[in-house]
């Protein structure tokens, strides 16, 4: 019988055990290649897109890759209800709240006029709410993001503090111009954190670590007042998620949205209910102001939600903008 010509190329186990050995090693070693170089090209695109947006103006923004967090609260109040995952994508955001030297441009270049300096047929004198130590909440004929205390204020030496006194459409409308955007209110519990899940605060667990709470918030026994942003950083190089001024959210607010809401990029709901105003319809605002203490409903939480209506402005309520990765 002639032998079998297949038997001859036959290879013996050890040699044939090396050969996937071999093959293996080598098809790892592409794919990994092939993996670094995808994710180095990405990291290279990100950072290029960083220093575009950086060098258009409006303030210096920074990347947050996508992740994964738990958002809303257990111990706060209901509509922080229930807990839940969710998912984003990355993003850009600004790393401080909008100022007042960043805000005057946009004005300057466009014309444009806020709420607060316009009078409505609900609201026959312009002016908006300014905060009083000895009276506290008080309607400022005049107030504005230009004088944010009233007309007896201005914004000498305030170029670098964030812009205040400016409603949800405002808002909008700079980030518009801006070619950026207001972030969902997701994204912006997501930035506030910095990464450190299931904590009470966007430091940590503690409310005051080494006795003091580390950011512009009203202190046990101190004055209290808005300062420069760039200040209280958090672990993603975001400043000011915490105190110092409010910022506005691009979402309507409903007291019920989380028990529906999606768990990827929640864009928000289409509609706003609030059941302490039936019928005003109102936006998100988040992180709390200068004026925020445990007493009054530690609204820095990173967990904690505010709302107001989309006219609304006061002296301690700004923004700050985010944008997609194209």
């Amino acid at each position: 019988m002639s032998e079998d010509p297949a038997s001859t190329f036959k290879l013996p186990p050890a040699t044939r055990s090396a050969v996937i050995l071999i093959v293996f090693f080598f098809s790892w070693f592409a794919l990994t290649t092939l993996w670094v170089l995808h994710d180095a090209q990405r990291i290279r695109r990100e950072r290029e897109q960083t220093r575009a947006l950086n060098g258009q103006g409006g303030g210096e923004m920074v990347w947050l890759p996508p992740g994964k967090f738990t958002m809303g609260a257990t111990d706060g109040a209901p509509d922080e209800l229930p807990l839940h995952d969710v998912r984003v994508r990355g993003f850009f955001m600004d790393k401080t709240e909008v100022t007042n030297a960043q805000f005057a441009k946009f004005a300057e270049a466009t014309g444009y006029v806020t709420a607060a300096e316009r009078s409505t047929p609900e609201r026959a004198q312009a002016g908006a709410l300014v905060f009083l130590p000895t009276l506290g909440w008080r309607f400022v004929p005049g107030a504005c993001w230009r004088q944010p205390a009233g007309p007896e204020s201005d914004l000498a030496g305030r170029e670098k503090f964030p812009v205040v006194q400016v409603s949800w459409e405002d808002a909008a409308a700079y980030a518009q111009w801006a070619g950026k955007r207001l972030p969902s209110e997701a994204e912006w519990e997501y930035a506030a954190r910095g990464g450190i899940m299931h904590a009470a605060y966007i430091w940590g667990t503690e409310l005051r670590p080494g006795g003091r709470t580390p950011a512009n918030v009203t202190q046990p026994g101190e004055p209290a007042a808005l300062m420069a942003a760039g200040n209280f950083a958090n672990n993603y190089g975001l400043a000011d998620m915490a105190g110092n001024a409010a910022e506005w959210c691009a979402d309507w607010y409903r007291a019920d949205y989380y028990q529906k809401s999606g768990h990827a990029d929640p864009p928000g709901p289409t509609d706003s209910a609030d059941p302490d105003e039936p019928g005003v319809p109102k936006r998100v605002a988040r992180g709390g102001s200068w004026l925020s203490s445990e007493s009054n409903g530690a609204a820095y939480r990173p967990s904690a939600r505010m709302k107001a209506a989309p006219t609304y402005a006061a002296s301690d309520l700004g923004f700050r903008c985010a944008r997609s990765q194209e």
